[in-house]
């Protein structure tokens, strides 16, 4: 029995295809499959970072999806198990701050008012808002990750894991209270750690004032602030010691001031108005008392209201004398503290609420907003002639990364990690891990992880885990709980949930008889703390799978943006080192951030993007991934989103790689059907051929560049090699093979080209899998019906090959790169020239002064006739011969930059150099020209063949090809032959003819014109190539079936063409049409969506438009349904036009479809006569028509013979 072959389609739909793609690993459950494939293999560990399910998935969680997804599929295809379970963060400020803005929450009152148990139980409603859409979005984009078997951080399995994680940090003595002054959000009211902070700066406009801090010692200090709200808390002051400071007198009032030397001509632009009466270096001014600006605190520090000094204090800025609000500002809370100003223990200072309002004792502003207070502090200093001056500036300045409001800086009490002690361990840590790009990892990260600072783990918020800290209120008793059964042992109390509602009352008593009980102090953990933890808590260690965890701990890959640097990245390698002193990862992968097209930041709000869903309907997810994966975003780069970037892939990678897939199984379906052969694919095919060993060898090598290169995760050196092996495959091997795939050669060398063509493709899908996974997938369903024995049934399910290095061949790749240099320059010389390939050239010469270049290049010499289109190829190092002299031009936009005024003399120089100084720039890669060091890359050399027209001339600095480019006679009229070929080929394609369709091509042009001399002349080639007979159209008989027609101008004649099949098909006797409906559905008891149509009446004449449209109507139900009828693309406005064509009924222009040339339905032609009939056993397909007596009426009414004279055995 011959093999039946799929026949490949011409035109593919990418994106439908991928969806079938996606119904078939549905339908075969093919991760959970592949997973159990690999269930005994070794371990490959990797963590996803937890998302917030509160928004939808971004162009940033894409890329970062894309990058885990190739690493996991390609380690899976590497022989290694790999569990990949997605996570989500579902605690913290995303999840509560879209509740306060829902239910219009204010502060932490609304809350207690409204109860933590209803506020938790709303965010609870809301956490997976967007999980059905992400799981869709990243199943889409052809993600394989488990979300059955996830982890959320509000499982109370995972949070009991991170109770562990604190108490082991407690129990080594790394959690301590205290205060300190931190980014504080007033929309969230919770503070956020520094690496929060520094993820959403903007640059702002706020106002600048300078005011007057007067004196008991004749002068008035002149402080600057962008802060206006902090002066009601001003509690000091402070000057650089080792800066100089003047003594100034303003000339007209008298009045004396204080500031920094280099401030001076900045905040006074008249400074001929003053007198300098004093210069001093800032240590002068130590313990210099002033008059408070507010006295709202003047009771509450003893040693307040004085000049201090620290090195902090610049002079590019303000006065160079700084106001010290202490707890409102880092410096300001250390250099006062440091003072004695105030102490570790004493109450905190700080007369503003959670939500940035005033409280008391600031009664003239008094529950403003500190932000919104500014202008009524600055307008109450103007007043009281506090103000010197009132400006603006602008600066970058922190916003909340969740509100998009601007931070303060505000003491908040807080439970603390010590993290700078562990400062070297960090180091340590991060050493031992391997990151891509490396100089994130040393530049950003190191630098971070040197400055790190303690970090503030708790939030004064509801929704979120619990710190597992009790407390007695003379805080002389502290329990830390570390897991529930704990809990549930000090309280006697059941517990099942750890959030707030559920433990908040539970209290412990105290050891210490007497004593009321320890209550749980209010705070929760902040959210960067839990995904931190995600190593240990999404296994629920240690009191689960503690084998399994530490199995595969450390983790062999993570990935994210860069962003997290200063985010997960650090939290999960502060936490690893200071529970096991290692890090928590071996690889890292940093991708870079992507941005509009424009290169701002993707913003919702000004629609700047395409959405990517549209981008994956349009395009398909593969195109997609490899654009993300091909560009500089993987390096750490930013990237500039483009369309256009996607729409290249499919252009560029895709659709040559299909076609040449498409090309194989097209010569295989020939090899079956013309030579029949049953062909199966052998892998261990004897090549002979240069061209077999080249491909074969440049496979080989790109497999093992893909094994080296990704064993370093340097994605983005391998999708450039995967696309330059497209273009060889596709531009050379095939274009170059064709003949031998089409068995011109031979049966066995076909099947060898057919072998190696096949070994190719089916090595290269196996690499590209985990890059481009449905493409390969679509391929891999086609291939293996042809591989010998079982195959897999899914290319995922298959291992990488592993490089046959016995096959790679240096000496052929280099042979056949130097053969494509020699070609592509020859192919520079006929564009020059404007002379198409189809034209045959004399001779070609090829100059090289290297003997081996020269028989690389002979060992491939009837490629580059072929190619070239060349009767002959001379090679020679002998480049006098053909009088060809090299002379020099400067590279104008490189050169141009860099020399500027000196260019024009450099120029003229470069222009006089002789040949033999041009040889010798070449030879030693620069020369020296008045004075300057040019380089040979930014020169351009011209070769140029002096008194010798015929050659045209062109180089690439190594090897010099001239080109003949004066055909004779018997070159034109063959140059011509070849384009009639091209005529019929491309008539061929537009018809959706495939090579082993057996057609015969009819011709008709003017007698007299010379198109006949060149198709008698050339009648053999012409026919050899096209594969089908030249036939006059004279010849051409109506039981032909015509399949398509043209005619063309070609030479100044009308040439048409005519293709019809072979075989003679009977067709209806009058003309006929198909009919397809596209988008509706048949109703009335009608199934199939196909019909079959008489154009013609019985009187001859054409059916009229609107009886068409009732035909339809009729055969497909479409009774009250509004409809258009298409044909060829267009709307149907007549119906003589129509014969042998498929009507399409839809709403909209509808999509192309292949061609049928015999009608859909079955049918019989009766004749009497002159008089003929047609009728249709069926219409629409499937569905009989004519019972036996309405059939005989049928035919006597057309053929108008009576009832009686018809034999009705016809009719059986």
């Amino acid at each position: 029995m011959s093999l039946k072959v799929e026949r490949v389609p011409e035109n593919i739909d990418f994106p439908k295809e991928e969806e079938k793609v996606l119904k078939f690993w549905k339908d075969i459950d093919a991760f959970q499959t592949s997973l159990k494939q690999s269930r005994n293999k070794p371990r490959y560990s990797f963590y996803d970072g937890p998302p917030f399910a509160t928004g939808l998935p971004h162009y940033g969680h894409i890329l970062a999806g894309t990058i885990k997804d190739v690493v996991t599929r390609y380690a899976h295809q590497q022989g290694f198990h790999v569990e990949r379970r997605f996570g989500w963060d579902c605690h913290g400020l995303p999840v509560e701050f879209e509740i306060d803005k829902t239910l219009g929450i204010k502060g932490p009152e609304d809350v207690e008012k409204m109860g933590i148990d209803k506020y938790n139980a709303k965010c609870r409603e809301i956490v997976m808002k967007y999980s059905n859409d992400w799981e869709m979005i990243i199943t889409r984009m052809g993600r394989w990750i488990d979300f059955k078997n996830d982890y959320k951080t509000l499982y109370p399995w995972f949070m009991e894991s991170i109770w562990w994680v604190f108490k082991e940090l407690y129990n080594k003595g790394l959690v301590y209270q205290g205060v300190k002054v931190m980014p504080y959000s007033t929309a969230c009211s919770t503070p956020l750690s520094n690496f929060e902070s520094g993820q959403n700066y903007k640059d702002v406009v706020d106002p600048a004032v300078v005011v007057s801090f007067p004196t008991n010692e004749g002068f008035t200090l002149l402080a600057w602030t962008t802060t206006p709200w902090t002066l009601p808390s001003n509690l000091a002051l402070c000057v650089n010691p080792k800066l100089t400071y003047l003594k100034i007198q303003e000339k007209s009032t008298g009045t004396i001031y204080v500031l920094q030397e280099a401030r001076f001509p900045v905040i006074f632009k008249n400074v001929e108005d003053f007198l300098i009466l004093e210069k001093f270096l800032g240590e002068k001014l130590k313990g210099v008392k002033y008059t408070p600006i507010f006295d709202y605190f003047v009771d509450c520090c003893p040693k307040a209201y004085q000049v201090l000094t620290d090195t902090y204090v610049t002079d590019d800025s303000g006065t160079g004398i700084v106001h010290q609000a202490p707890y409102f500002g880092e410096d300001d809370f250390r250099v006062c503290l440091a003072a004695g100003i105030i102490t570790k223990d004493q109450d905190i200072i700080c007369p503003v609420d959670s939500s940035g309002k005033f409280t008391e004792p600031v009664k003239d502003f008094l529950g403003q907003h500190v932000k919104d207070a500014d202008k009524n502090i600055i307008a109450n200093l103007k007043a009281r002639n506090r103000l010197i001056q009132a400006g603006q500036v602008k600066h970058s300045y922190p916003f909340c990364w969740r509100s998009e409001t601007p931070l303060i800086y505000k003491a908040v009490p807080s439970w603390f990690i010590r993290v700078e002690q562990m400062n070297q361990d960090l180091l340590k840590s991060s050493e031992a891990t391997y990151w891509v790009p490396e100089y994130v990892k040393e530049k950003r990260f190191g630098n971070w992880l040197k400055d790190a600072r303690d970090w503030a783990i708790s939030r004064n918020r509801y929704w979120g885990t619990p710190i597992p800290l009790w407390i007695s209120s003379d805080k002389q008793e502290v329990v830390c709980i570390g897991s529930i059964a704990e809990l549930q042992a000090l309280t006697g109390k059941e517990v099942s949930d750890l959030h707030r509602e559920n433990i908040d009352h539970l209290e412990i008593p105290s050891s210490r008889p007497g004593h009321p009980p320890l209550k749980r102090v209010p705070e929760v953990f902040d959210c960067w703390f839990e995904s931190g933890s995600m190593p240990y808590a999404q296994f629920h260690y240690p009191f689960e799978n503690k084998k399994e965890f530490e199995d595969i701990f450390p983790a062999n890959f993570i990935g994210e943006g860069i962003d997290q640097t200063r985010g997960w990245f650090y939290t999960l390698i502060v936490l690893s080192t200071a529970l096991f002193n290692k890090p928590p990862f071996k690889n890292l992968i940093a991708n870079g951030l992507i941005l509009a097209a424009d290169g701002q930041k993707m913003s919702k709000r000004k629609k700047n993007y395409p959405d990517p869903l549209e981008i994956v309907n349009k395009y398909g997810a593969d195109a997609l991934r490899l654009y993300l994966v091909n560009s500089p975003v993987v390096k750490a780069e930013n990237l500039r989103f483009k369309e256009e970037g996607v729409r290249d892939v499919i252009k560029d990678v895709f659709l040559p790689w299909y076609n040449a897939f498409r090309f194989l199984m097209q010569n295989v379906e020939r090899i079956v059907q013309e030579d029949k052969i049953n062909y199966k694919f052998n892998a261990k095919a004897n090549r002979e051929n240069v061209m077999d060993k080249w491909i074969t060898s440049f496979t080989q090598s790109l497999i093992n560049f893909v094994k080296k290169e990704m064993a370093t995760y340097r994605l983005y050196t391998v999708v450039p090699r995967l696309t330059k092996f497209i273009d060889h495959l596709t531009n050379w091997y095939v274009r170059m093979n064709r003949k031998r795939l089409k068995g011109e050669n031979g049966v066995e060398d076909c099947q060898v080209a057919l072998d190696t063509l096949f070994g190719v493709l089916f090595d290269m899908i196996r690499v590209m899998a985990p890059f481009t996974p449905f493409l390969t997938e679509l391929m891999y369903k086609v291939l293996r019906q042809l591989l010998p024995g079982e195959s897999l049934e899914s290319l995922h399910f298959n291992m990488i090959p592993e490089p046959r290095l016995d096959l790679v061949d240096t000496n052929i790749e280099r042979a056949v790169q130097r053969m494509q240099i020699v070609i592509e320059l020859g192919r520079v010389l006929r564009d020059r020239k404007t002379i198409p390939i189809k034209y045959p050239l004399p001779e070609m010469i090829v100059i090289h002064r290297d003997q081996t270049y020269l028989n690389d290049v002979k060992s491939l010499e009837t490629y580059v006739l072929e190619e070239m289109n060349v009767k002959k190829v001379q090679l020679t190092s002998d480049k006098e011969k053909y009088g060809i002299t090299l002379r020099a031009e400067p590279d104008h936009k490189v050169l141009g930059v860099r020399l500027k005024g000196n260019f024009k003399a450099i120029t003229q120089a470069l222009k006089d150099l002789n040949n033999e100084q041009c040889e010798k720039l070449v030879a030693n890669g620069s020369i020296e020209l008045l004075g300057q060091h040019i380089d040979v890359s930014e020169v351009r050399l011209i070769f140029q063949a002096k008194g010798n027209d015929q050659f045209e001339a062109h180089s690439d600095n190594d090897v010099l090809v001239l080109l003949n480019v004066t055909p004779d006679q018997d070159m034109l009229d063959e140059g011509f032959a070849r384009e009639i070929i091209n005529r019929v080929q491309k008539l061929r394609k537009k018809a959706h003819l495939v090579p082993t369709d057996e057609v015969d091509v009819y011709y008709s042009v003017g007698k007299t014109s010379d198109i006949v001399r060149i198709l008698n002349v050339h009648r053999d080639f012409i026919e050899t190539t096209v594969k089908a007979p030249l036939i006059p159209i004279e010849k051409l008989s109506s039981s032909k079936t015509v399949i398509i027609e043209e005619t063309q101008e070609l030479k100044g004649s009308q040439l048409k063409l005519v293709i019809t099949w072979r075989k003679e098909v009977e067709l209806p006797t009058k003309p006929w049409a198909n009919i397809l409906l596209q988008g509706y559905n048949p109703r009335l008891g009608v199934s199939a969506n196909k019909a079959s149509i008489i154009l013609k009446n019985v009187d001859d004449s054409y059916i009229t438009l609107d009886n068409l449209y009732k035909e339809v109507q009729i055969l497909f139900g479409l009774y009250g349904i509004k409809f258009t009828l298409w044909c060829d693309g267009v709307e149907v406005h007549d119906t003589r036009n129509l014969n042998s064509k498929t009507i399409v009924v839809s709403s909209s222009k509808p999509k192309d479809l292949e061609k049928q040339s015999t009608p859909f339905c079955k049918f019989v032609n009766i004749a009497n006569g002159t008089k003929k009939a047609t009728l249709f056993l069926e219409n629409p397909l499937g569905k009989a028509t004519l019972a036996k007596k309405q059939a005989i009426q049928f035919v006597s009414d057309c053929l108008g013979i009576k009832i009686t004279d018809l034999d009705n055995k016809l009719f059986q």
